[in-house]
């Protein structure tokens, strides 16, 4: 009797012929050419030994009383978990028309009636030699891609610490909420998956943005390490001189992950945070810093950020102020919108107040 764990250790060839003869012909010509036959009388023998095992070449005859050869092609090819098998058609028709029916139905050869053994050998060892090639292939792709993947998500996890890590040192110049950066990065992909859904920013953010900005994020500030103590720290109101200053922290964050980015492998990740850091503190009027861009000039990402980072200061304590209510933070960046943030990401954001109430206590 032939099991499922004996087919597994041969390479099988799946015969499928309604004439006695032209199969007892074949299964002997198969086993010449060291594989193992598996000969069937029908169409249903010929499913029900596919179901068992998939072969790993099938010799169809065109002409059978139940389904001829055509339509079972047919059907085995609009599978997706048969249509990979290789089919040669066996028959007495050697027409031109035939032929080509069967190649347009996926077959990838015919061998016509009476059976010559070196030309069978010949046309199955072929095929069966392409087909293990291809499946060859197709398992090092698999492999290939699972490395890469794997390299992919330690390399992310690598780049995420480190973020982390200058994102803490930062944040450790002012004394901030230890989570603080940790709300940014969720409320920046909360804020970019909804925008996401929308027809208005659908084709302007992809998933690879989505999980890249949350990494990219809490760095938006790292500038403010290169700004002195008694500016960045200061309690009372800052004059002029030392505003312009703090005003540098943008350009001095970009210029920061910019030198690094260069000791690494080019990094979409690090390009996106400095882009954000360089430019989160312009404004939709044109009236931000530090190169006064307006509207659309200003790049997606530091527009999310600069919402984000607008209600996260607003809705906690600083050296400025004690934290406001979500809903005097709403109403306030609900005023800026046309004027400091863009007014689409600004009714956006309106919307998903639940979520962003939600992931404040993160």
């Amino acid at each position: 009797m032939i099991t499922q764990d004996t087919i597994r250790d041969e390479i099988n060839v799946l015969i499928v012929d309604d004439i006695i003869a032209n199969l007892t012909v074949l299964a002997e010509m198969i086993k010449k050419a060291g594989f193992m036959a598996r000969p069937v009388t029908s169409v249903i023998q010929a499913l029900e030994a596919i179901e068992i095992y998939e072969p790993q070449l099938i010799l169809l005859d065109i002409s059978m009383p139940d389904m001829d050869g055509f339509d079972l092609c047919e059907m085995l090819k609009s599978s997706t978990k048969t249509r990979d098998i290789p089919i040669i058609f066996i028959s007495a028709m050697n027409s031109t028309v035939d032929k080509v029916k069967g190649f347009k139905l996926g077959a990838v050869d015919f061998i016509t009636k009476p059976f010559e053994l070196d030309e069978v050998i010949l046309r199955v060892s072929t095929h069966i030699k392409i087909y293990r090639m291809q499946h060859e292939l197709e398992s090092y792709n698999n492999k290939l891609q699972r490395l890469l993947s794997e390299q992919h998500n330690t390399m992310m996890m690598e780049y995420r610490n480190m973020f982390l890590t200058m994102a803490k040192l930062a944040e450790a110049r002012e004394k901030t909420d230890e989570l603080h950066f940790i709300n940014i990065a969720k409320k920046c992909r909360i804020l970019a998956m909804s925008l996401q859904l929308s027809d208005y920013f659908e084709d302007k953010i992809s998933d690879e943005f989505i999980n890249l900005i949350e990494l990219a994020a809490p760095l938006h500030d790292i500038g403010k390490i290169t700004l002195p103590d008694n500016v960045l720290c200061k309690k009372d109101q800052l004059t002029e001189e030392e505003m312009d200053i703090i005003k540098k922290h943008p350009s001095n964050g970009s210029e920061i992950l910019k030198s690094v980015n260069k000791l690494k492998e080019h990094s979409d990740l690090f390009e996106l945070a400095a882009e954000i850091a360089n430019f989160h503190h312009e404004k939709w009027d044109g009236s931000g810093y530090p190169e006064g861009l307006k509207g659309e000039e200003i790049p997606i990402s530091a527009r999310i950020m600069a919402i984000v980072d607008s209600y996260e200061a607003l809705t906690s304590k600083t050296c400025y102020h004690e934290p406001y209510s979500h809903e005097e933070s709403m109403k306030i960046i609900i005023d800026e919108a046309g004027k400091s943030f863009d007014p689409e990401i600004v009714e956006i954001f309106t919307k998903i107040q639940k979520q962003i109430i939600g992931d404040k206590s993160l």
